[in-house]
């Protein structure tokens, strides 16, 4: 039975309407933005206003009916447009995030076949079952798929073009090879949708859960690798110690005869010369001095080493450091913390001449604890929509240390530091500097 013919053009103009509003709505949660949020909104609504005139254009000369056809041409590739320019990075990634915007919709047309079939039939529940699937989709996207798109998707740098073939050969048989709205062609094409449909939303689910896991396995790399620089540090520290004590020991051992050659320098009036042997000895103790950022051992390891490394990289160090010996935090956690911030801080100036590159490190305890870790740019940080910066392999700035556009895992270890002991996290760029601030 084809119920396109007990159908109005206006319900099919009607349906069209919806599918276009609903999928710019996917398109503003899953795609991002390079822009402020309100902006974004503009462009997105505005863009959405603009199609929805176009739609209506389109009725008027072509005829509801053929609205499926001409939806790729003239409203899904202007979308795909949109998307592009929103988006931060431009790639494969954000023809996924569209094809999946896109996915979505056709999830909610099967939805609603099913209702209006299992009615017999009726248009009403065709629209109550598209309400229900668009109020369970907002509701999965804004819990589910949208974070992942933030924070686990840019994690996947290859493959991308992969997974965007799947959903494009879903597009081309949804719309194309089985032609009709579901509920509204027969019976037949319906029923093979819905299991297109299905199977296509498996796939979708796999790719996800893989992504999701390789997120983790990076990220767990990642801690491991900053808990290996802590480990380094501390038997760095140790090291030196054992250094230092042994230079003192053999220093006292020859103590004795340094102060027999002053002595006869003095009793045979030759002042200066015990002034400059004086000053000598000094010097050569202060070169041995071990200096101390803090007393925690795991603060102080992870400190030193950081510095240790950025001086090996030409990056000049001036930092100041004044910790309690307790902290309302743990000092682990909190080392890790320290860890990502001066390793992207390091990566960022690595990416400016060496004239150029400098740390600034300020860390005080009281009345609270807060650090503030700057960092000269010579490009404007982009930042997402949640406040975080952007990570990329030609833009500079604290947490850029992952080689994708995304926030870096450096940000990342960071935002979940903040979070958990409920801190401030600020990011600001002024006069050519990149500034991390963080107070607990």
């Amino acid at each position: 039975m084809n119920l396109l013919t007990d159908v109005t053009d206006l319900s099919m103009l009607a349906i069209f309407i919806f599918y276009t509003t609903f999928g710019m709505t996917m398109i503003l949660l899953l795609v991002g933005s390079r822009f402020s949020r309100a902006k974004t909104l503009v462009i997105v609504y505005g863009s959405c206003f603009l199609l929805l005139v176009w739609l209506f254009v389109l009725a008027r000369f072509f005829g509801s009916e053929n609205l499926l056809y001409l939806y790729t041409p003239c409203l899904h590739l202007p979308a795909l447009a949109l998307s592009m320019y929103l988006s931060p990075e431009r790639g494969w990634k954000t023809v996924f995030q569209f094809l999946s915007a896109v996915a979505l919709c056709f999830l909610i047309q099967q939805v609603g076949a099913v209702f209006m079939l299992v009615s017999g039939g009726k248009l009403w529940a065709m629209w109550l079952g598209y309400l229900f699937a668009s109020a369970v989709e907002l509701w999965l996207v804004l819990r589910y798929l949208r974070p992942l798109s933030l924070r686990e998707l840019p994690i996947m740098r290859h493959g991308w073009w992969l997974i965007c073939s799947l959903l494009a050969g879903h597009y081309l048989m949804m719309i194309y090879l089985l032609p009709g709205i579901s509920g509204l062609s027969n019976a037949r094409i319906t029923a093979i949708k819905v299991a297109t449909c299905l199977m296509m939303v498996g796939i979708y689910l796999v790719f996800l859960t893989l992504v999701s896991s390789l997120s983790r396995e990076v990220e767990a790399r990642h801690n491991a690798e900053l808990t290996m620089l802590q480990l380094r540090g501390l038997e760095q520290r140790m090291e030196a110690v054992r250094q230092a004590e042994e230079t003192v020991r053999m220093d006292r051992h020859d103590m004795r005869h340094r102060l027999r050659t002053i002595a006869e320098l003095i009793r045979q009036g030759q002042t200066q010369e015990a002034l400059a042997y004086t000053r000598g000895a000094e010097e050569r103790l202060e070169g041995q001095r071990i200096v101390h950022w803090c007393r925690s051992p795991v603060l102080d390891a992870v400190f030193s080493s950081c510095f240790s490394q950025a001086e090996q990289q030409g990056v000049r160090v001036d930092a100041e450091i004044r910790l309690s010996e307790q902290l309302s935090v743990d000092e682990a956690e909190l080392a890790l913390v320290f860890a990502n911030a001066l390793e992207n801080a390091i990566n960022a100036c690595m990416l400016l001449p060496k004239e150029a590159r400098a740390i600034s490190c300020l860390v005080i305890a009281h009345p609270q604890l807060m650090f503030q870790i700057a960092n000269p740019i010579d490009k404007p940080v982009s930042f997402g929509e949640d406040g975080l910066p952007l990570a990329a392999r030609e833009k500079n700035g604290v947490g850029n240390s992952s080689g994708t556009l995304g926030h870096g895992l450096g940000s990342r270890s960071i935002r979940a530091f903040c979070e958990k002991y409920g801190a401030i996290c600020e990011y600001e760029q002024r006069d050519g500097q990149f500034m991390l601030r963080v107070i607990c």
